[in-house]
């Protein structure tokens, strides 16, 4: 795609405000030295409009622009649920999450766990967080920006890697959280006019000059596959030639009921690189607000992120667009995540510097985002706590600073291996949901369950990956949306038994009726999901209808043994806060409510 001057003067532009912008926001105050409350939650001032922003566009990168377009292609906006459920789900983290997170006055994540549990339960899953950030998060937020640049400009992949990170470096490095919030509106705002620009000059391909909406109603009538929301078991896409099942990425209902809430919440609500915005808010009702603005871009991103993948499929399956098909071909095969950079080589010159800065915009945003949370992370968790436990507030910054640079070197080493692989946003989905059951049982139960103990979270912790391993290896036809629902389920049981284990009297043979609950379900699920016994019933896994019941009765089975346990002593680090704390205001409630009314609708609408 070749650019023309303007487009190159509307990027270097943009350019120079990001950069301006972080070192202006960045500059000290005489005689004040910048801590590590500065450095790493911005100070605590984050006004909303700034959490919401940073929020959507250390979210929104490569992954989910590239990603998500490319499974746009292969699945359809049945994708856009990752999009649409996370909306409803970051009003929930704000009602219910927020409050005690701001009520504690914590840095991260894993210093929660140490007030709700102990230093092993912090520690091992600071390890993980730092590990997902460097090796998954980081090295696939770089893949996928290199491939567009690749695509677009024709930037070697090794440049295009080295490029973003320094990009990133030169205005995250020195002014932490804050020089990242507050660029973040301007990344939103090209976001938002480049996403426009793209989908817009897609869709009026499609229709042949007539317009975006009524290319829009063009893919309705032509792909109406592709605006399936909600897939059967027999559902199917065909990608590199072979024909592969929709419904194993996306499980029909069980992305409205069952183990898409489990990714949800673990991402939304328990995620240092997320949380770490509203932790820096001025106070809870900023948080609050900042949230439901990102929950209502949220709902609107699919227009963005998925129309030009299926603009992209009609255009290579009904229309036969050879110049979209030689833009998507590598080594023979059609490649879905080239469906985004082929739709952006469509825009016009003079608006071409926009929608590449809308794409840079994205990734170098979210590689800043997890740059300084892994900073944060090590520094707070690990270094402070094991290396330098006496250190001082400007050590504490310049680790910060270093980690930063190392956690990006690493992932620029890493990133090339990642070379072959399909639908990268699918990918990310998969391989972190070998833990996100347990990252959010730990959370969940720390918070509102009271008896819940450190030997139990730390177990859950343990468990995770070999129980996910037992699905993903001996019952693959499960799909991993439906793993995750099950293995959060099993996890809430050994949670609930481990905690009984712990305290004094407990005696197995007074647990008679949970040992049967147990297997009962623990029998139903695994018959249930590999689709043997109950072929043909109710409780087929097969249907809409059994799927729904096989959930309600997993939920019943934990109620079940949280009430059994009403006898058990409260843990002594338990949560103590006041339930006035969860009030909220109504002009968030009036937004909560309108964005749940948007959401259904558009699952009634494309069911």
């Amino acid at each position: 795609m070749s650019f023309s001057s303007i487009d190159i003067v509307v990027f270097c532009i943009y350019a120079l405000i990001i950069i301006g912008i972080a070192w202006w926001v960045s500059r000290k105050k005489e005689g004040v030295e910048q801590d590590s409350t500065d450095y790493f939650l911005a100070g605590k001032s984050l006004p909303w409009y700034a959490i919401g922003a940073s929020l959507i566009a250390s979210n929104i990168s490569a992954e989910q622009i590239i990603g998500m377009s490319g499974s746009g292609f292969a699945i359809g906006m049945a994708i856009a649920a990752y999009e649409l459920m996370a909306a409803v789900t970051l009003l929930l983290v704000a009602k219910y999450l927020l409050p005690i997170y701001l009520n504690k006055k914590i840095f991260t994540m894993p210093q929660f766990l140490l007030l709700r549990y102990d230093g092993r339960v912090r520690t091992s899953l600071a390890v993980f967080w730092l590990l997902l950030y460097v090796f998954v998060n980081l090295t696939t937020v770089m893949f996928l920006g290199a491939l567009a640049l690749n695509t677009v400009i024709g930037i070697p992949f090794m440049y295009g890697i080295l490029g973003l990170g320094t990009f990133a470096l030169l205005y995250s490095i020195y002014g932490g959280l804050k020089a990242v919030a507050y660029t973040d509106i301007i990344q939103v705002i090209f976001l938002v006019i480049g996403g426009i620009l793209v989908s817009g000059v897609a869709l009026n391909l499609v229709s042949g000059g007539e317009g975006a909406f009524s290319g829009f109603l063009t893919l309705i009538r032509e792909v109406p596959g592709k605006f399936d929301m909600v897939f059967d078991v027999d559902s199917t896409y065909m990608i590199n030639g072979e024909s592969k099942s929709s419904y194993m990425d996306l499980p029909g209902i069980s992305v409205l009921i069952g183990g898409m809430w489990i990714a949800n919440l673990a991402y939304w609500g328990c995620n240092q690189y997320i949380t770490q915005r509203a932790l820096a808010a001025k106070n809870l009702s900023e948080a609050r607000k900042g949230v439901a603005f990102a929950a209502f871009l949220k709902v609107i991103m699919p227009i963005f992120v998925v129309i030009p993948g299926v603009a992209a499929f009609y255009l290579v399956d009904k229309t036969g667009d050879a110049n979209i098909i030689n833009a998507m071909m590598s080594d023979g095969l059609m490649k879905p995540d080239k469906s985004y950079p082929a739709m952006l080589s469509l825009v016009p010159a003079g608006l071409k510097g926009v929608t590449f800065a809308a794409l840079i915009g994205a990734i170098i945003s979210s590689l800043a985002s997890m740059m300084n949370s892994t900073a944060t992370i090590f520094t707070m968790d690990i270094y402070h706590k094991f290396i330098n436990k006496e250190s001082t507030e400007t050590n504490l910054v310049k680790v910060g600073r270093i980690t930063s640079f190392v956690a990006l070197a690493i992932a620029c080493l890493v990133t090339p291996a990642l070379e072959g692989f399909d639908q990268m946003f699918q990918y990310i989905q998969e391989f972190s949901g070998f833990v996100t059951p347990a990252v959010t049982v730990i959370f969940l139960f720390g918070m509102f369950w009271s008896k819940s103990t450190s030997n139990a979270a730390l177990w859950v912790a343990v468990l995770s990956i070999p129980i996910n391993a037992f699905f993903y290896f001996f019952v693959p036809e499960v799909p991993f949306i439906d793993r995750m629902g099950f293995v959060f389920i099993i996890l809430c049981f050994a949670m609930i038994i481990i905690s009984w284990i712990d305290k004094e009297g407990f005696k197995w043979k007074d647990q008679n009726f949970l040992i049967i609950v147990g297997c009962l379900f623990l029998f139903i699920i695994m018959e249930g999901g590999n689709h043997e016994m109950f072929d043909g019933t109710v409780l087929s896994m097969d249907t809409h209808i059994g799927k729904t019941l096989i959930h309600l009765m997993s939920l019943m089975f934990v109620a079940v043994a949280l009430f059994l346990s009403q006898g058990i002593d409260y843990d002594k680090k338990a949560i103590d806060i006041s339930k006035k704390v969860y009030k909220s205001s109504k002009q968030f409630n009036t937004m909560a409510l309108i964005i749940v009314v948007l959401v259904t609708l558009i699952y009634i609408v494309w069911w």
